[in-house]
């Protein structure tokens, strides 16, 4: 649990719970439909749904597969519309403790956009695999702004250093694991398909 000094938005899972719990009643689906689909159990869709817990970036990523959204998408739906000009201090961020990885909106999406971007900060030893893309064809141009990182795309490995750019499309299961001593930043644009 965050403390009340915690500079991430703690009302953001609350929002969050509320939104996941909408687009489950909007599909018609129950709890336990909802967990067949995406292959998360009951019990941690009802608590994310009642703000209980803050999401992992994998279960969210499993739940945006589900709704065919990308991560940045379901975020942006439960703040405010997005003006044209994101200042510094207005972009969001949502942070995974359990896997080391913070996540700056830095271009939320935007009604009439496709493309997105995105500041993510690994820390030394962190490790997120996602089983599939939150939408299947998702073009991504990762840059490494410090640090080394190894992005698995499928069977293919792809290891990253300060400046280095991987560009793809993601049709299956990808990795992101900081493979240095020290933190590893990077940007990532996101296009839909």
């Amino acid at each position: 649990m965050r403390s009340p000094e915690d500079p991430l938005d703690t009302r953001l899972d609350t929002r969050l719970g509320t939104r996941l719990a909408e687009l489950r009643a909007q599909h018609g689906w129950s709890l336990g439909e909802l967990a067949e689909r995406s292959g998360v159990s009951r019990s941690t869709l009802s608590r994310a749904e009642r703000a209980e817990i803050s999401p992992t970036a994998a279960l969210l990523n499993r739940l945006c597969h589900v709704y065919g959204r990308t991560m940045s998408q379901l975020l942006s739906e439960v703040e405010a519309e997005p003006a044209p000009l994101v200042r510094a201090a207005d972009q969001r961020l949502w942070e995974d403790r359990a896997s080391g990885f913070v996540r700056r909106s830095v271009s939320p999406p935007h009604p009439g956009l496709r493309g997105e971007l995105v500041e993510g900060r690994l820390t030394p030893g962190a490790d997120i695999a996602y089983d599939r893309p939150p939408v299947t064809g998702l073009e991504q141009h990762l840059w490494v702004l410090d640090g080394a990182l190894e992005v698995t795309d499928g069977e293919q490995v792809h290891r990253l250093g300060t400046g280095d750019c991987l560009r793809m499309r993601v049709f299956g299961p990808t990795r992101f694991r900081c493979a240095g001593s020290g933190e590893t930043r990077y940007v990532l644009a996101v296009v839909r398909p």
